[in-house]
């Protein structure tokens, strides 16, 4: 009888050392929000592309397109548009032609470039819309802070796919927006089990991060707080390459965006 109770004793103190140190979890929680941001889409001023996209996207909604989308992306529905089923019915059917949308390629999960391939969330919902409207898709990667240049020098005719669009340029009406619909803050973040709950124990911990300028701008919004961590290693991968690295035991942190917190908490 001792003897069964010395290994059960033994088998709960394997489990708990097991959960404590995060050998049965692979999920990442957030310590500490660096920047709130939200992403958006742009078109020119009075631009009938913009209604023909917009009344498609309410279509798409009214169908359960997007909702199945966000599961297959985001693990839920986290997003913001219109519903309505019978939207494109209030306009002449659309012209076949080429949609160009401007996207950030390091915006995962919701637009990332692959060998030269894109995909995310954006990309997804934009080729099922241009589906709908018998459009080509067409993608174009852009900097967030040109997006006023590249829509009205033509080379897009919308700036959709994981982009927080400058205030001021949505202040002075450069552009008709459409949104936001979605939230996403810029995190430093650990995983689950590990012995990193807060921003009060950074000190020493090695942290692995994008190369983007948005990243490095947000690293340094933060100043004396992440002046404590020590190794800061930079990834050219991307978001997927510091995930990797985190999973990996490489890492003790990373500074990536909460929509990517769910994709990879919801797969």
């Amino acid at each position: 009888m001792r003897k069964k109770l010395v290994c059960l004793l033994l088998a709960l103190v394997l489990v708990l050392s097991l959960a404590g140190c995060g050998g049965v979890s692979y999920g990442v929680n957030a310590i500490m929000t660096l920047v709130e941001q939200d992403y958006s889409m742009a078109f020119r001023n009075d631009d009938m592309v913009y209604y023909y996209v917009v009344a498609a996207l309410e279509e798409l909604n009214a169908e359960g397109t997007i909702n199945e989308l966000c599961r297959k992306w985001l693990g839920s529905n986290m997003v913001s548009f219109g519903k309505k089923a019978d939207a494109l019915s209030a306009y002449a059917p659309p012209e076949p032609r080429t949609f160009i949308i401007g996207v950030d390629e390091n915006s995962f999960p919701f637009a990332y470039g692959d060998n030269g391939n894109y995909w995310g969330f954006d990309v997804e919902l934009a080729t099922r819309m241009c589906e709908k409207l018998g459009w080509t898709l067409q993608v174009h990667v852009v900097e967030k802070e040109n997006v006023y240049i590249e829509l009205y020098s033509g080379n897009i005719d919308c700036a959709w796919g994981g982009l927080a669009l400058p205030e001021k340029d949505i202040e002075n009406k450069r552009y008709t927006v459409y949104g936001p619909y979605v939230h996403n803050d810029i995190v430093i973040a650990s995983r689950d089990g590990s012995n990193i709950w807060n921003s009060l124990q950074l000190s020493g911990r090695k942290m692995a991060m994008c190369t983007t300028a948005e990243a490095m701008e947000a690293l340094e919004s933060a100043g004396k707080v992440t002046a404590r961590l020590g190794q800061i290693t930079r990834l050219a991968g991307g978001t997927t390459e510091c995930f990797s690295y985190l999973f990996a035991g490489k890492c003790d942190l990373i500074l990536t965006d909460s929509t990517a917190i769910a994709y990879y908490n919801s797969h």
